[in-house]
């Protein structure tokens, strides 16, 4: 438990290749189902201060209350999902923590030193995100997301679904 961000709530991976990363994650460790969104397009997206116009294709699934996100850049566009695969990554590039309070973490962090990587917002204002950067270690990206708005139905729906899932229909295309 982070005293400043709370309880981690999800682990962002950023993979080469999304398909064969579900694969995995459904064949090995028999996580799922996945919710597959193709050339996710966030708005107000700004990568080091300056607008992106990044895509992703990204995946969600659930184990019990962590959420796992999928993540590849399907694009050029600047971002830190691409920095971290030209440094040679692959895997947990992020930690993420939800908040109904989002401004005011966001402004605690940065009091704090942190630095904003990337952000943006799914859904509206009420689905802002920020990524702040610790550079101690490759997969230890900030994330603090906003759940106050429509995005947290969304993610207690996956959550749900994970729970219940028989094994059948491992991936569902949003």
């Amino acid at each position: 438990m982070s005293r400043l961000f709370g309880e981690i709530a999800q682990n962002g991976y950023v993979v080469r290749d999304l398909d064969t990363a579900i694969a995995n994650w459904v064949e090995v460790l028999e996580v799922g189902p996945w919710f597959y969104f193709e050339g996710l397009r966030f708005e107000d997206f700004r990568y080091r201060g300056e607008p992106s116009e990044a895509r992703v294709d990204l995946a969600l699934a659930n184990s019990g209350d962590l959420q796992i996100e999928l993540i590849q850049p399907a694009d050029d566009s600047p971002s830190m999902y691409r920095d971290f695969l030209a440094a040679g990554n692959e895997g947990l590039q992020h930690v993420c923590y939800w908040t109904t309070e989002y401004q005011q973490l966001y402004d605690t962090a940065l009091a704090r030193g942190y630095t904003v990587g990337q952000e943006g917002a799914v859904g509206g204002a009420q689905g802002r995100f920020a990524y702040l950067e610790t550079g101690f270690h490759p997969g230890t990206v900030v994330e603090i997301s906003d759940v106050s708005g429509p995005k947290r139905s969304v993610f207690d729906f996956i959550r749900k679904t994970a729970a219940e899932w028989d094994g059948s229909k491992p991936i569902r295309r949003m």
